[in-house]
């Protein structure tokens, strides 16, 4: 993969997080519409692009490894507080406290997002992974200011979760050269695995952007230009 796009992952995801320090007025709209957006496109990629591709193996338990991963991001939910998908939740003041449950699983989360990188699709996911997580390392700035951290172990905290989606690749494209033992022999359920997460990340977005379920015209726009950049990309592929 070209350097570019590395770069791009990291500094998507580590500037989405600084921003914090300078734009902490609530922009619920826009974030939401942002989300709409990229939980369409991610949707679109994952349907049209990596579920075809898995199952064009022979494995039969490709369908068991998609649904481990949609249930493991569940699991991973219950430490990270759901910011994968750009969610901020103001805590009381007597419960501050360093946030190590949230941030180990949004680590983990980057490091799995990035293995994908590894097969081709390359440019429609490094698009879909960098639209999530500006806001998703947005709210992981949020959350830190909240509880208080400092601003220098923020930086450093956000250059970590900026690093694990590149070293995910670097993971992912050993594993596929085979350079780590035999466990190439599994990518594939791996890569099945992330798609079970990818579907959980999208699916969730594009319901929670919606407003008590009405109907939004922004909304349907922002949905419809996600699947159609996705759709352009599928065809002239």
């Amino acid at each position: 993969m070209e350097t570019w796009k590395l770069i791009i992952l990291f500094a998507s995801c580590f500037f989405g997080g600084i921003s914090v320090f300078f734009f902490k007025k609530d922009n619920t709209q826009r974030l939401k519409l942002i989300l709409s957006f990229s939980g369409a496109y991610l949707f679109s990629i994952t349907v049209l692009h990596l579920i075809p591709e898995v199952y064009q193996q022979t494995d039969e338990m490709i369908g068991l490894f998609i649904l481990t991963g949609f249930l493991f991001q569940i699991l991973l939910e219950q430490f990270s507080e759901g910011i994968e998908h750009g969610h901020v939740h103001k805590h009381e003041h007597d419960h501050y406290a360093f946030p190590f449950g949230i941030i180990i699983s949004l680590c983990v989360h980057g490091l799995l997002e990035g293995m994908p990188l590894a097969k081709g699709h390359q440019n429609e996911l490094v698009f879909g992974i960098v639209l999530h997580h500006i806001p998703a390392a947005f709210a992981l700035g949020s959350v830190l200011l909240q509880n208080r951290v400092g601003n220098k172990a923020i930086v450093l905290l956000l250059i970590v979760f900026a690093l694990m989606t590149p070293i995910g690749y670097f993971l992912g494209h050993s594993i596929d050269n085979g350079t780590i033992g035999e466990i190439d022999l599994y990518f594939d359920r791996m890569m099945a695995i992330v798609i079970g997460i990818f579907l959980h990340i999208s699916t969730t977005i594009l319901f929670e952007s919606s407003v008590d379920h009405h109907f939004n015209l922004k909304k349907v726009i922002a949905v419809a230009a996600g699947v159609g950049i996705a759709l352009v990309g599928f065809f002239t592929a």
